[in-house]
């Protein structure tokens, strides 16, 4: 079989399940060319959808223990999500390339039945996952803006050379369109989209486009539950492998037992309180605990807290851990908060943590024992808001942290602990500045504040942030950010605009050059009378034009 005739075979069979040609009415071709607009969409929408689901993999801890608070069942969803985006998208975009095969061997657009019941179902999926993150996880549309200021100047690079490739298709959709009027609107929409693709670097900002002389220095990391990817979260194996990353602080959770100590666990009141982390079923099957204060400290230490982390492997990391770590990991328990500050204290790491307990006392509890281990108060990060000015009463050495804005001290000075992206990188650059002239009320440099962002775990977003001016980071991942010695890219403006300008105008020149050697080839044809287009195949290979 010739080769051509081999690629006509496939092409055929794989987008239309049709082996053999067959002549096609006008109606056929008119329903054709709606379902190979169709192909076209759902696969730009899938695109952007798996783009959407990788650059929120940030959150995927998130959006798991959201799962398990609602089935109460141990699940990665989010990795479970993104495969399924993956097969969906992969299999969009083959079906469009051999669509766009078709076009160019000039063979019927005859979507299978079967393609259109999968481009359906396809199509839902990504409106449930739309409909999903606007109604339940909205806080990510900030994280897919901010993954733009990372990723923008190369997308751009992309869709000119996509828009350059594209353009023979263009060109010979111009050259066969009959009458002013379509070879105008194929004009027009080609220009439009060009000049878009083209001039868009106009409004992109990114932190990154910056002289590597102004670079900030590299956050300072905190460990999140110590190091939850290298060992079971909260445990002391986890806070101690995290000093070998070199965190400054230790983020953790408190809560106060039955008998009044304070121990370490982030789980609480009825989103599955030590169902996720413990063998609390195990070792009490008939019981149901929803608060801390039903259980002693000394029930709490018959618990085993690390045996869950063998099992789940919640961050695919397990197979990094050597026998031995493995079997420090299956041993952990629940330790206290007083283990955590003898800790600290031991390595000059302060300690930053919420307070998960309903009881009125337990702040009173909590400050007691961090009185009592001796630790230095400065190294306490005090983030709790309950009970703050007895706190400050009580324990003025304390550090006085903040999650919003509006309760920092209106005298000045302090410390924010917010979501990565309830700032944004305008703001955090306005922190890291300083520039007494230009002061406006947002301005917390003039304020001496400092900001911590939590959680950052992947390398664009800590790169970003790190270009913004962040001063620390809360993360998962500090035995790999810490390896980081700059950010995935910087560039100055002159040399962003320079490579800008090049590329734009390659393109352009390309694009002239394809042109005129489609324009001559057809004239050349034309005059040997070797040109055998008949208005079928323009019909087939151009279908969204009106030939006369």
């Amino acid at each position: 079989m010739p080769q051509d005739s081999c690629c006509r075979f496939c092409s055929r069979g794989l987008y239309s399940c049709n082996w053999k040609h067959r002549s096609e009415t006008n109606n056929r071709r008119k329903c054709a060319c709606c379902w190979f607009s169709v192909v076209t969409l759902v696969s730009l929408l899938s695109l952007c959808w798996l783009y959407i689901c990788l650059v929120t993999f940030n959150d995927q801890e998130e959006v798991n223990w959201k799962g398990f608070a609602k089935l109460k069942r141990w699940v990665n969803w989010f990795m479970v999500l993104v495969v399924i985006s993956a097969v969906i998208t992969s299999y969009c975009v083959l079906l469009l390339l051999f669509a766009l095969f078709q076009v160019a061997l000039r063979e019927p657009l005859n979507l299978h039945w079967l393609h259109k019941i999968f481009l359906f179902f396809g199509a839902l999926f990504i409106a449930l996952g739309i409909t999903g993150i606007s109604l339940q996880w909205r806080q990510e549309w900030p994280t897919v803006y901010l993954s733009l200021q990372a990723t923008a100047p190369f997308l751009q690079f992309g869709a000119v050379g996509a828009l350059t490739l594209l353009s023979l298709f263009v060109f010979q959709g111009f050259r066969v369109a009959k009458g002013k009027w379509s070879k105008f609107l194929i004009a027009v929409m080609f220009v439009a989209v060009s000049t878009a693709i083209f001039l868009c670097p106009l409004i992109i900002q990114s932190p990154c486009l910056i002289e590597w002389s102004k670079l900030p220095e590299k956050p300072k990391l905190i460990g999140h539950r110590g190091t939850p990817m290298l060992a079971p979260e909260n445990t002391m194996m986890s806070f101690n492998r995290s000093i070998a990353c070199g965190v400054t602080a230790f983020e953790t959770d408190v809560q106060v037992s039955k008998d009044r100590v304070p121990f370490l666990m982030h789980d609480h009141n009825f989103s599955g309180f030590l169902l996720r982390t413990t063998d609390v079923k195990e070792k009490f099957p008939d019981a149901d605990f929803s608060y801390s204060s039903n259980l002693t400290w000394e029930e709490l230490q018959s618990l085993n807290a690390g045996e869950w982390f063998l099992k789940t492997d919640p961050f695919h990391t397990v197979s990094m851990l050597s026998e031995e770590e493995r079997e420090t990991a299956r041993n952990q328990t629940i330790p206290s908060l007083l283990e955590l500050l003898d800790l600290a204290k031991q390595h000059n790491i302060s300690v930053i943590f919420d307070l998960y307990s309903p009881e009125e006392n337990d702040t009173v509890d909590t400050v007691n024992t961090i009185l009592s281990s001796g630790i230095d108060p400065g190294l306490i990060l005090w983030l709790p808001s309950a009970e703050r000015e007895y706190v400050h009463k009580t324990a003025p050495g304390f550090t006085q942290v903040y999650n919003n804005e509006s309760d920092l001290p209106i005298e000045g000075g302090g410390h924010l602990n917010v979501k990565y992206s309830k700032l944004s990188t305008e703001e955090i650059r306005k922190i890291y500045i300083s520039n007494p002239v230009f002061v406006s009320a947002r301005d917390h440099r003039s304020r001496n504040v400092t900001v911590n962002l939590w959680v950052v775990n992947e390398r664009w977003l800590f790169s970003l942030l790190w270009c913004a001016g962040a001063s620390s980071v809360t993360t998962n991942s500090c035995h790999l950010l810490k390896k980081m010695e700059q950010p995935d890219w910087v560039m100055s403006r002159l040399t962003y605009t320079i490579i800008w300008i090049a590329v734009d105008i390659t393109s352009i020149l390309i694009m002239a050059g394809l042109y005129i050697c489609q324009w001559k080839t057809h004239h050349r044809n034309r005059s040997r009378g070797t040109e055998n287009i008949s208005a079928w195949n323009e019909k087939e290979l151009f279908p969204f034009l009106p030939i006369r």
